[in-house]
């Protein structure tokens, strides 16, 4: 992956001259390889550079003015977006590079890295607590399962009660029954005792 900067060489405006050398210094500075392309020379630099520029980044008048800076055929952006990359010590993010060791972008990287993980740590906790209730919550209806299956067990029961309850309350006390039997046998001794009666007041009458 190699840096490009396209500049003009021969340009005659200093605020075009004073950007060029500020980016290329800052890359010769932070020993970050680069090529630099130069349009004024090279028409067909010019040329590649004017079509890749995107159009948001392109002047009124459709002509991008230099530096621009690519990472191979990437558009990285112009001097403006450099310079805040810069300020904001995210220059290697800019350039689509990785930061090295011991630069002010690498330990942003590991801060970010470590909130990242941070975060996954409580979206795991997140997690098993809501497993945890999933689990008290499956406890639950099966205790309630439990306590159906106990009432439905007890319904049945008295419901099967019931009929010989029902039976019980039809037929009358034994003690009942031998009362009616022994009422019934004396009502007939009673009779025969009355038909012997009315027999022994008739030959009375014959006789006489």
């Amino acid at each position: 992956m190699v840096i490009k900067v396209f500049v003009a060489t021969s340009s005659g405006s200093t605020a075009i001259k004073k950007k060029q050398q500020e980016v290329v210094g800052f890359l010769e500075a932070n020993k970050i390889d680069f090529q630099q392309m130069d349009i004024a020379g090279d028409e067909d630099n010019r040329k590649w550079m004017r079509e890749n520029v995107p159009g948001e980044k392109k002047p009124q008048n459709g002509i991008p003015l230099p530096p621009q800076i690519f990472n191979e055929e990437r558009y990285c952006g112009d001097f403006e977006s450099f310079f805040s990359a810069k300020e904001e010590n995210i220059i290697y993010s800019f350039l689509g590079l990785a930061p090295p060791p011991g630069t002010k972008e690498t330990e942003k990287s590991g801060v970010t890295e470590e909130k990242s993980e941070a975060t996954e740590e409580k979206s795991d906790a997140t997690e098993e607590k809501s497993e945890a209730t999933e689990d008290k919550s499956d406890s639950k209806d099966e205790k309630s399962d439990a306590t159906d299956e106990t009432e439905a067990h007890t319904e049945d029961k008295a419901d099967e009660g019931a009929p010989e309850e029902a039976q019980a309350g039809q037929t009358p006390p034994e003690g009942q029954q031998e009362g009616e039997e022994e009422h019934a046998a004396t009502g007939e001794e009673e009779e025969k005792q009355g038909e012997g009666e009315e027999k022994e007041e008739v030959e009375e009458q014959e006789e006489s």
